[in-house]
C-alpha cells in the first residue's frame, strides 16, 4: 500500500532531536544520541529510513549482521561508509582495524557547519561479538561525536539488552534518548487497511506487522487475507514469525520448543513442561526465564487484593501468538501446496482463539481511556484473575495498583462473538465472578465489553468503535 501511516510521535521526537543538534548545546556539544528498541518486524527500520528522507540531511545507515566474528562486521561497516555520501571521502582507501579506529574515522567525516544522522542498526550484534564495542562507543561520542551536530540512532529488536545500554554502571549511561517504538495499534491497523473497528482488532491480533499489513488488500476481512496468504509460502505473514524466531533463538532449541508449547495455548508452569515433551523443572524455567528476558513471553499473575503465585506465560507479540498457533506448526503442509487444510484449521479455531487473544488488547485499551470516562481516576493497572481450577476465570479486573491491589475498582467479562451480545446469562456469571474476586464488592463497578453489543442494563457496555478510540 503506498504512503507511510503512523509513527507519528516517533517521527516527531526524532525530528525534535535532530533540531536540537542543528541548533548546538550547552558547552559545544549539540551532539544527541537515541536508543531505538522494539520487537522484530515492528518497523524500526523503515521508521529510521523515513525519518531520514523527511529530514532531507546527510546520513550514514549501517545495519549489522550475525557475522562470524566482529572484524567481519568491522568490514561491512567500512563499506557502508564508503558507499555514503557523508563518509564516503574520509573511508576511502582506509582498512580500520577496530572500532576505536572506524568511529575516529567516522567522527572526522561529520560536518561541524551542518546538521547530519548516523543510524547503527541492530547494535546488540556488535556488542555480541566485541565485548568492547560499548565502551568504544561511548568514548568516541563524549571527545568526539557530542561535538558535532550530528544525531546517533542506535536500533536494536534485543529488547533486554537495549533496555541495559542506558542502566546505571554502563558506559552509555544517560547519555542517549530511549525511545520504544510499539507495534502499530489497531486505529494504525483501521486506517491501512480502511477496516471498520471490530474486522481492525481481527487485523491486529492476526498480526499487525507492517510487512504483512503491507500486502493486505484495503478494506478485505481477515479470512479474505488468509486466504491468499496461506496459498503463498513466500508470504510476509508467513515467513516473519519463521525469521524472527531464527534471529531471536539462533542456537537455543529449548527456548523455542517451550515457546512453541505456549504458543499452543498451554500457560501454566507444569502444561507447559508437559507439552514441551516433560521438561525438568531446572531445563523449564531456564527457557522460560530467557524467553520473558527477551520479552518474547509475558509472565502475568492475577490482580486482586490478595497475592498469588499462579503465574501464567502468554506470547506478548500479536503475530508471533497467531503464526505459533496456526502456521509455524503447519508450513510444511503450506510448502507442498495445501494451505487449504490449514485455512480450514484456522476457521475452526478462530472465535475461541480469538477471544482470548482479544483480551490483552482491551485491558490496554481500558488503560488508554482518559481517566474518568469508564474506569475511576484512581485505576493503575487492569489485568484478570483465575484460580488454579479457572473456576472463577475473571477477563477484566482493574483496580489502583497490581499485581497486589488496594482497592478493585471494576470487574468485566469480554464477550467477543458476532450476532451473540452481552446478554442476561452472561451479567449473572459476571455477579458470581464479582462475588468471588478477593477485595470486590456488591458495589465494584461491573464493564461488558462486547463485539455485538449488549442488551442488559445495570453496568457499563463498552463496544469495538470506544476500544478503537482509546488507541
Amino acid at each position: 500500500m503506498d504512503g507511510f501511516i503512523g509513527r507519528r510521535r516517533e517521527l516527531d521526537a526524532l525530528s525534535r532531536m535532530l533540531r536540537r543538534a542543528a541548533t548546538g548545546g550547552r558547552g559545544g556539544r549539540p551532539g544527541r544520541a537515541v536508543l531505538m528498541r522494539g520487537r522484530r518486524r515492528v518497523g524500526k527500520s523503515r521508521l529510521a529510513e523515513e525519518f531520514l528522507e523527511r529530514a532531507q540531511v546527510p546520513y550514514l545507515f549501517f545495519t549489522a549482521s550475525a557475522q562470524p566474528t566482529a572484524r567481519a562486521d568491522l568490514a561491512l561497516f567500512a563499506m557502508a561508509a564508503r558507499s555514503s555520501p557523508l563518509t564516503g571521502d574520509a573511508f576511502r582507501g582506509q582498512e580500520p582495524q577496530d572500532w576505536d579506529a572506524a568511529l575516529h574515522l567516522l567522527a572526522g567525516a561529520l560536518p561541524a557547519d551542518r546538521p547530519s544522522v548516523v543510524v547503527l542498526d541492530e547494535i546488540p550484534y556488535l556488542i555480541a561479538k566485541d565485548p568492547g564495542f560499548e565502551g568504544t562507543l561511548q568514548k568516541m561520542f563524549d571527545r568526539e561525536l557530542s561535538k558535532r551536530p550530528v544525531l546517533l540512532i542506535c536500533i536494536g529488536s534485543d529488547l533486554a539488552m537495549m533496555e541495559a545500554l542506558n542502566e546505571y554502571g554502563r558506559p552509555f549511561h544517560q547519555r542517549a534518548t530511549e525511545m520504544v517504538v510499539p507495534p502499530l495499534g489497531p486505529a494504525e491497523v483501521a486506517e491501512m487497511l480502511d477496516l471498520p473497528a471490530a474486522e481492525a482488532f481481527d487485523a491486529y491480533v492476526t498480526g499487525g506487522l507492517p510487512l504483512v499489513l503491507d500486502e493486505w488488500p484495503g478494506g478485505a476481512g481477515v479470512f479474505d487475507y488468509l486466504e491468499e496468504a496461506v496459498a503463498d509460502p513466500t508470504s510476509a505473514l508467513l515467513v516473519s514469525g519463521e525469521r524472527a524466531l531464527a534471529a531471536e533463538f539462533p542456537t537455543e532449541a529449548l527456548a523455542r520448543q517451550v515457546l512453541t508449547a505456549i504458543g499452543a495455548g498451554e500457560r501454566s508452569y507444569s502444561l507447559i513442561g508437559r507439552a514441551a515433551g516433560g521438561l525438568p523443572q531446572a531445563s523449564l524455567s531456564r527457557a522460560l526465564h530467557l524467553l520473558t528476558a527477551k520479552r518474547v513471553v509475558d509472565a502475568v499473575v492475577p490482580l486482586s487484593t490478595k497475592p498469588s503465585k499462579e503465574t501464567r506465560y502468554l506470547v506478548a507479540d500479536p503475530h508471533l501468538r497467531f503464526w505459533l498457533a496456526f502456521l509455524g506448526p503447519h508450513m510444511a503442509e503450506i510448502e507442498r501446496g495445501r494451505g487449504d487444510l490449514v485455512l480450514a484449521r484456522i476457521r475452526t479455531s478462530w472465535t475461541a482463539w480469538r477471544g482470548r487473544a482479544v483480551e490483552p488488547v482491551v485491558r490496554e485499551a481500558l488503560l488508554r481511556m482518559p481517566p474518568g470516562q469508564v474506569l475511576s481516576e484512581d485505576t493503575g493497572a487492569v489485568g484478570g484473575y483465575w484460580t488454579r481450577t479457572n473456576d472463577p476465570e475473571i477477563d477484566i479486573v482493574a483496580a489502583d495498583r497490581g499485581p497486589v491491589a488496594k482497592r478493585i475498582t471494576a470487574v468485566g467479562s469480554v464477550k467477543w462473538l458476532e450476532n451473540r451480545p452481552f446478554d442476561s446469562h452472561d451479567l449473572a456469571r459476571l455477579l458470581v465472578h464479582r462475588s468471588q474476586l478477593p477485595g470486590a464488592s456488591d458495589t465494584t463497578l461491573l464493564l461488558a465489553v462486547a463485539r455485538s453489543g449488549c442488551t442488559v442494563e445495570g453496568l457499563t457496555a463498552i463496544g469495538p468503535q470506544e476500544l478503537l478510540d482509546a488507541w
